[in-house]
Order: structure tokens, then C-alpha cells, then sequence
């Protein structure tokens, strides 16, 4: 009977001996004091040579200070590896928020590096794609001397319940790499550079075909797009030649068909506006004109600019995937986009007047509608 006990014993040891070959356990873990977690991440490139930038925050008891790294080499991965290997703490990219591209590398094609942040898996595809519209040395430079003072700047300005608002755009890594493969969608992805009196500005946004900036486009436009990608456009104040508006709420449809060889697309904006300041004696028709005109005169040039570059920054592609077949999809940017007839209007309700009262109209709401052609 003894030497039953001790085989039972030596199986239960010899069980428990292979579990721990397979359990992971903590055995590599690295506390969290012994790691650096960048939040922006900074790439340029200039004669074939990459050059990375990371701002790290270095919280204290009273601030929270920040640190500029950088270094260079042939890929962005070296460079992260020897940033690591220099440092007394390990970098993890997981918790970047921002990628910023220098333009001149933004213009040549930022393709490879795209594909490699998303097969490396070592930053998060929910990451910020932005440009910087100056070289990344000065606008790091000068954005520090603020961010010594008033924390992260930067990463706040692109904050969803910070300091964004509709006419910036928002465009993540996975849904640039997705742009690079599609064939009927392409991005805009943000310009800034340092402000004169702010510490940043936005210079508009990049227009991106296949991973590459083609063209600019205004912030108004950015706005437009905004509208059709369906994020709202609420706050946004419209100037025009006799009164400024608040827009409080929008809502977008479309149809699209196919009138012979040429694509079709009807697009109905509904904008709910409420009236913040007039100029002179005016009554709600001309509210109503001017904004229709305003709306229209941004469709027709965005769309013309889109037909120029051949990119669908719009994803108005997607609306014909149940009217033209796949392989046809194919030649949507360079056969269809340039025959593309847009049929957009505009249906204006004014919420409210405020205090205000205009001529021939009881205050109250109303609706008024315009059609523009692209």
C-alpha cells in the first residue's frame, strides 16, 4: 500500500509540474513604473532615412511634464528599438492616440508604413492619423514651450469631447489602410501646423488616394464630408452675407442609379439651424436662400475637385455596389467618378429665431429647399 501512496503522490507532482509548462504566468510582465507609453508618435522621412519622434508624458505630484525623443534610421521599427534600447524604460506603443506625418513624406506615400503599424500589431489601429504642414522638428519645438504649461495639447485638440469639432477631420490608421485596398473609398486625413496666437491651426485636410496626399481641401469642405460620413455638424456657425447661423442638427440621404454609362447620385441634406446674429432688415426666404447657395456651392466644388484627382474622399462608390458589379467596381475611380452627375439639395428648417423678429414670418419653425447640380 505504501508504494501506491508514493506513485499517486509522484503523478500528482509530475500533473502539476506540466501545468506550469503551460501556463503563461507574469513571468515577462514589466511594471508599468519601468515602461514609457507615448501618446503621439511623429514620422518623417528624407533620403530614404525615417526619423521618429515620441512625446512621452512623465507624470509628477503637481504637472505632468512631457519628453521628446527622437532618432533615425532605415525603418520605423529600428528606430523604436533603439529609442527602447537608449532608454531606462521600455517604450510600448500601445496606448498611442497620434501618428503625425511630416507632408513631404505624406506627398510621397506613407503606404509601407501604414501596412506595417498594421501587421506589427504594436499600435493600436484606432490611432489619429494627422499631417503636419512644417517640418516636425519646429512644430514639436514650439508646441512644447505650451505643453510645459497646459498639458496635452495636442492629444486634447483631436479629443472627441475636447477640442474637436466638425470641421476637422478624424481618420484613423485601420480606415487609411482600408482606403489603400478599396476600390471606392479613399480619406481625408488632418493638417495642422503651429499657430501664430494659438499653439496649433488647422491648414484644412489631405486629401489621400491609396495612401498618397493628392490635394488640400478648406475646412468648410471638411465639414461637408463630415455631414455625408454622417457625424454631425452640430455647433458649427455658418457666416454668410446677412446673417450667421448655428447649425443644431443635420441628417443626410442619398439614391443612387445609373443613368446610362454614367453614375447618378441624389443627395437630400436636411439642417436644422438656429439664427445667431442678422445684419440689416431680412425675412426667412433669404435665410433660407443664402444657406441653400452656401451647401450647393461646396458640393459642386468638392466634387469637382474629387473628379480632378480621381479620389473618392466622399465613399460615394459604396452607394453603387448593389448597382454595378465588382469587377466593374474596379474602374470606379478612373470610368465612373469623372461621369459622376450629382443631383444635391438642400432642405433648410429654422428652429428658432431667438429674440429676433423677421419680416412676414410668425417666429417658429420653417423649411425651405433649393436644388444645385454637380
Amino acid at each position: 500500500m505504501a508504494w501506491r501512496g508514493k506513485a499517486r503522490s509522484g503523478f500528482v507532482l509530475a500533473a502539476a509540474a506540466a501545468l506550469l509548462l503551460v501556463l503563461p504566468g507574469c513571468w515577462d510582465n514589466v511594471d508599468i513604473n519601468h515602461r514609457s507609453l507615448p501618446i503621439i508618435m511623429g514620422v518623417s522621412k528624407h533620403d530614404g532615412q525615417y526619423k521618429v519622434f515620441l512625446q512621452i508624458p512623465e507624470p509628477s505630484p503637481h504637472s505632468d511634464k512631457l519628453r521628446i525623443v527622437s532618432a533615425t534610421g532605415d525603418t520605423i521599427n529600428e528606430i523604436i528599438n533603439d529609442i527602447s534600447t537608449n532608454m531606462e524604460t521600455r517604450v510600448d506603443l500601445l496606448h498611442l492616440k497620434i501618428i503625425l506625418f511630416e507632408r513631404s513624406f505624406a506627398e510621397e506615400g506613407v503606404n509601407d508604413s501604414v501596412a506595417s503599424f498594421m501587421r506589427g500589431r504594436d499600435i493600436s489601429p484606432k490611432a489619429i492619423a494627422v499631417i503636419c504642414n512644417e517640418p516636425l522638428e519646429r512644430f514639436f519645438e514650439r508646441l512644447t514651450k505650451y505643453e510645459n504649461r497646459s498639458g496635452l495639447m495636442l492629444y486634447h485638440y483631436f479629443g472627441e469631447n475636447a477640442g474637436w469639432n466638425p470641421q476637422l477631420a478624424r481618420t484613423r490608421i485601420w480606415e487609411m489602410f482600408r482606403s489603400i485596398h478599396s476600390y471606392t473609398n479613399d480619406v481625408v486625413v488632418p493638417v495642422i501646423q503651429s499657430g501664430s496666437s494659438t499653439p496649433i491651426a488647422s491648414a484644412g485636410s489631405a486629401l489621400i488616394k491609396r495612401g498618397r496626399m493628392v490635394d488640400l481641401i478648406s475646412p468648410d469642405d471638411t465639414l461637408l464630408i463630415n455631414v455625408f460620413m454622417g457625424r454631425g455638424a452640430q455647433g458649427k456657425i455658418e457666416v454668410m452675407d446677412h446673417v450667421d447661423v448655428l447649425i443644431v442638427g443635420n441628417r443626410i440621404r442619398h439614391t443612387a442609379s445609373m443613368s446610362g454609362n454614367a453614375p447618378v447620385l441624389k443627395s437630400r441634406l436636411r439642417l436644422k439651424v438656429s439664427v445667431l446674429e442678422t445684419k440689416g432688415d431680412l425675412n426667412r426666404a433669404t435665410i433660407e436662400k443664402e444657406l441653400d447657395a452656401l451647401m450647393t456651392k461646396r458640393f459642386n466644388r468638392l466634387l469637382e475637385k474629387m473628379k480632378r484627382n480621381e479620389a473618392d474622399i466622399l465613399g460615394l462608390g459604396q452607394l453603387f455596389r448593389t448597382v454595378l458589379p465588382r469587377e466593374r467596381l474596379a474602374d470606379w475611380r478612373s470610368e465612373y467618378l469623372p461621369r459622376l452627375k450629382g443631383d444635391f439639395q438642400t432642405e433648410v428648417i429654422l428652429q428658432n429665431t431667438g429674440n429676433l423678429k423677421l419680416d412676414g414670418h410668425e417666429e417658429g419653425n420653417g423649411t425651405g429647399r433649393k436644388q444645385g447640380g454637380g
